[in-house]
């Protein structure tokens, strides 16, 4: 799937060439767990977590960085901007499903792990649609992926709406803490 001009694929090549760990779908979770938290910081945090113990001289970790950084850029764009511009970065819908379903877990995985390094603590009086939220994407991170198997429309129709829910809900998540939060300061 294309995020603006950079696609699924390509993150997840960077991200090997440079012996990165996570996977594109759970690192882009987590830069946008961190910018619905509202942290203006967002790029260095997640650098910072992403990179740590990284070979900083190495050119394929500096490759990296630097379509990350396009990354981050079109991501904040999209969440702060008008419309319905904002999607999590997930494999294309002709990947096979078990992979995309993957991505979908990894995604909300990533989302929370952001949500938690931008310091939103569960003691945060948070809305009530927030904690359900962040509820649903905790049950999405333990969602099985063994019995799906493509050609299955019921199980094609679960996953799209799973999927469309990622974004209504990290959008909910950025209302509740940025744009709620700017209205009571």
């Amino acid at each position: 799937m294309l995020y603006g001009e950079i696609e699924h694929e390509r993150v997840a090549r960077q991200l090997a060439s440079a012996d990165l760990e996570p996977s594109a779908s759970e690192v882009h979770g987590v830069l946008c767990g961190l910018l619905c938290a509202g942290r203006q910081d967002a790029l260095e945090l997640w650098f910072a977590e992403l990179f740590e113990g990284s070979d900083e001289d190495d050119e394929l970790v500096t490759e990296c960085r630097r379509l990350l950084s396009l990354l981050h850029g079109e991501t904040r764009e999209a969440i702060e901007g008008p419309g319905l511009g904002f999607q999590p970065l997930l494999p294309d819908d002709e990947r096979p499903i078990r992979e995309r379903a993957e991505a979908v877990r990894d995604w909300s995985q990533g989302f929370l792990y952001g949500i938690g390094l931008a310091g939103i603590s569960p003691e945060r009086e948070l809305s009530e649609h927030t904690r359900e939220a962040l509820q649903d994407f905790s049950d999405i991170t333990r969602m099985e992926t063994e019995g799906l198997s493509d050609g299955d429309e019921e199980d094609e129709d679960d996953l799209m709406q799973v999927t469309e829910f990622l974004w209504v809900a990290a959008m909910m998540v950025y209302d509740d803490l940025v744009h709620d939060e700017t209205a009571r300061s």
